[in-house]
């Protein structure tokens, strides 16, 4: 007869039994022939465009795999997650690709914040993540894990103050930037240095609040100072409001350059005439005279019926370089896909041909593009030094 504790404890041990064992729902087991990816991205909250225009670059570059064979032998299935625009998320959501869904590797974020708190996760765990768009230097700097598909911010402010001065022949710019924000103080930096080495004079140098709304004083103050060009390295949302403020108290359209963050549709959408004549810097625009460029265009357009965002591109090219390595590897584990990551030399990409450099940043072209008839065209393509 079996006493109370030895009841308790048998049960115990089929409980655990069963708990142990595999179930065909509820995503409790993955197919042995699916090679789990992560993705955390914001696809809501305040930058969410930026999310599902990757997003629809990193789908296009899986199925292409996948139709050709897969990696190994095996599809690859990527597993999404939303950061909601948030760090806190950011790094929550990392944490879950790694630990519940066992992923070997990892894409993402956008911004670069949020790639700071996930890639913190990411190196920690030795599990290698590649960002497509994430600029800020930091990013990158003593994580072995983390690698880039994009340019970096002191490269992209050096070209676009070389840009104004060499291209446009500007001396007098002001600089308006958000003063919080990671990316868009880094950059206003690394071009303000450029620009004053260039021989060209700062006049003005305005930091505003993250999330402001009401620019007109300080737009009114940068109008006072007369500068020739208003150099802006914020996200597109901000600077859909500060073009059509800009109109209202006189500034021209065609004095503002950007950084890759005014990247988006919703900019064309919300100020594209009062933008007519501006430029930035960026990794891709849609005519882009590259025949890899065009190849992925013809693709983009076949299935999503629209024209991609360098976003896309960008998450196009995260994904089929990340595959590229996962395929060279000596076996589709962390460890072997970090080391082919680093050994990844001329990849032909949407975006251009890069390669990694030591510090696991993507060497390859910048370019200019430039706000016409409420389109994104191709104005120069500058290699950063």
């Amino acid at each position: 007869m079996l006493t109370r504790r030895t009841l308790t404890r048998s049960l115990t041990t089929v409980a655990l039994a069963f708990l142990a064992l595999p179930f065909a729902s509820g995503g409790c087991t993955k197919k042995s022939d699916e090679i789990p990816v992560g993705a955390f991205l914001s696809l809501s909250g305040s930058d969410s465009t930026f999310g599902t225009d990757t997003r629809d670059g990193i789908e296009l570059a899986v199925d292409e795999t996948n139709a050709a064979g897969g990696i190994k032998g095996k599809k690859v299935k990527v597993l999404y997650e939303d950061d909601k625009s948030t760090t806190q998320e950011a790094s929550q959501k990392v944490r879950q690709l790694i630990d519940r869904d066992k992923v070997v590797a990892i894409l993402g974020e956008v911004a670069s914040s949020r790639s700071l708190a996930g890639g913190l996760i990411a190196n920690t765990s030795h599990v290698p993540m590649v960002t497509p768009s994430s600029t800020a230097v930091e990013v990158t700097q003593g994580r072995e894990w983390v690698f880039r598909t994009c340019f970096t911010d002191d490269k992209q402010g050096q070209v676009a103050a070389r840009f104004v001065r060499n291209e446009l022949k500007k001396s007098r710019v002001g600089v308006f930037y958000a003063a919080q924000d990671t990316y868009s103080s880094g950059l206003a930096k690394s071009f303000r240095d450029e620009f004053r080495k260039l021989g060209g004079e700062v006049v003005v140098d305005k930091g505003y609040q993250k999330g402001e709304t009401n620019f007109t004083t300080y737009l009114n103050e940068l109008k006072g100072a007369s500068p020739e060009v208003v150099f802006v390295p914020n996200y597109y949302n901000e600077m859909v409001q500060i073009a059509r403020q800009a109109k209202q108290v006189g500034l021209a359209g065609s004095m503002f350059v950007g950084g890759d963050g005014w990247d988006s549709a919703n900019l064309i959408e919300g100020a594209g005439a009062e933008l007519e004549g501006a430029y930035f810097t960026n990794h891709y625009a849609p005519d882009v005279p590259w025949p890899n460029s065009k190849k992925f265009l013809a693709a983009f357009k076949t299935r999503y019926k629209r024209e991609p965002s360098s976003l896309s591109a960008q998450g196009y090219d995260a994904t089929k370089l990340l595959f590229d390595a996962m395929t060279r590897a000596s076996e589709v584990a962390p460890d072997a896909i970090r080391k082919a990551l680093v050994e990844t030399k001329d990849f032909q990409g949407a975006t251009g041909t890069m390669s990694m450099d030591k510090d696991r940043n993507a060497n390859k072209p910048i370019v200019v593009v430039k706000i016409k008839d409420k389109k994104f065209t191709y104005a120069s393509q500058v290699m950063a030094e």
